[in-house]
């Protein structure tokens, strides 16, 4: 990736020597970092070298009279002005300039402070327009004229106000082992932001359970990212997420791909335990007959806090164990109790963020007999 803001944006911040020396960087640290776990070879996977990005943020600045995209200096000097990025994928990067033009033009600009692009791999984009206002008939009428002309969903956002210009999600087909998954993708959710790593991601996640049977127990779920593609491999799935807007979505994905051995529980991981040790009993759980499981294996994919020891104990229980990471500083802080009853047995790099410190980490763990 070549961009003219190397040095200066802060959402580069490793560069020097392209993404080739970037990547040996990272897998040189994590390397070394997993040592004590894992004396294998660490599969790597690639993100494309540009346009590898399907979600972004940008602020909106206001330089006299123009409005002009920014982001954060890279040594905190301010922002940097940006026109392009490289980052983006082609929907997204074509539709920058026009988008501010068509804000411009039509006046829509005051007290805009930020924009959010969502965007398929088909081209089909929602933006979400932050404002430091309230928003009124006015506002729009004028952003049903310029979804129409972009071809486009627009989304108006201030305190407590949430205008939909169009619809609020998009729909994200990801190729999984030769077969097609679609995904409602929510604005203002979370979802994996880099579609071609991610699809690598799922699949790695798939072989390597390959040798598990039975049923599969999914904790932090999210919108059943993995929980959809582990659904064609294992008899029945159970999964849960704390994040009720998530569970909604992971339920509608579970139709739009007409699946239909996966039960969702809006559960915290410390409730479901509880629930499951018979501790406390649930409301969310009386329709579930936990009894029927037959789970050998666990899926855990937390967020940056890592896993509680009390959840790695838990998880410890089953054979076989597949943790996706996206900090691997807390990953080995979970391994070090995880690995006291079971041994890493592969361990794979997912380049989500090319150009930064950032890298997602795979884990399978087998239990000792």
């Amino acid at each position: 990736m070549d961009c003219k803001y190397f040095g200066e944006c802060g959402a580069c911040r490793v560069y020097e020597g392209g993404y080739e020396a970037q990547l040996s960087k990272k897998l040189e640290i994590n390397e070394e970092r997993f040592a004590p776990f894992f004396s294998g070879d660490i599969t790597v996977f690639k993100s494309p070298d540009e346009h590898y990005r399907a979600r972004s943020e940008f602020k909106i600045w206001h330089d006299g009279d123009v409005i002009r995209y920014a982001m954060n200096h890279k040594e905190h000097k301010g922002v940097v002005f940006i026109d392009e990025c490289p980052q983006v994928n082609h929907f997204i990067s074509k539709l920058m300039p026009k988008l501010l033009e068509g804000i411009e033009r039509k006046e829509m600009g005051y007290k805009l402070f930020g924009a959010d692009f969502l965007s398929s791999s088909s081209g089909e984009i929602v933006v979400s327009l932050l404002y430091h206002r309230q928003l009124d008939n006015e506002w729009q009428k004028l952003a049903q004229e310029l979804a129409g002309e972009l071809g486009i969903y627009l989304i108006g956002r201030a305190r407590k106000q949430k205008l939909v210009i169009g619809q609020d999600y998009i729909t994200e087909t990801l190729n999984i082992q030769n077969r097609a998954y679609k995904f409602n993708y929510i604005e203002n959710s979370f979802t994996q932001p880099n579609p071609r790593v991610n699809e690598q991601m799922v699949s790695w996640a798939m072989e390597n359970f390959a040798d598990a049977q039975g049923d599969l127990l999914e904790l932090y779920c999210g919108a059943g990212n993995f929980t959809i593609p582990f659904a064609t491999i294992f008899d029945k799935v159970l999964a849960t997420e704390i994040s009720k807007s998530s569970i909604n979505a992971a339920k509608e994905n579970m139709l739009l791909n007409s699946v239909e051995n996966i039960e969702f529980v809006r559960m915290s991981v410390e409730e479901f335990v509880g629930a499951l040790d018979g501790v406390r009993e649930f409301r969310r759980m009386k329709d579930i007959d936990i009894k029927a499981y037959n789970i050998n294996s666990i899926f855990v994919d937390p967020p940056r806090s890592g896993m509680d020891e009390a959840s790695c104990n838990f998880s410890a229980r089953y054979e076989h164990i597949l943790y996706i990471s996206c900090n691997p500083e807390t990953l080995v802080r979970d391994l070090e109790i995880l690995s006291k009853t079971h041994d890493v047995v592969a361990m794979a790099l997912f380049d989500q963020f090319p150009y930064t410190h950032h890298v997602e980490m795979g884990v399978k763990l087998i239990k000792r007999k």
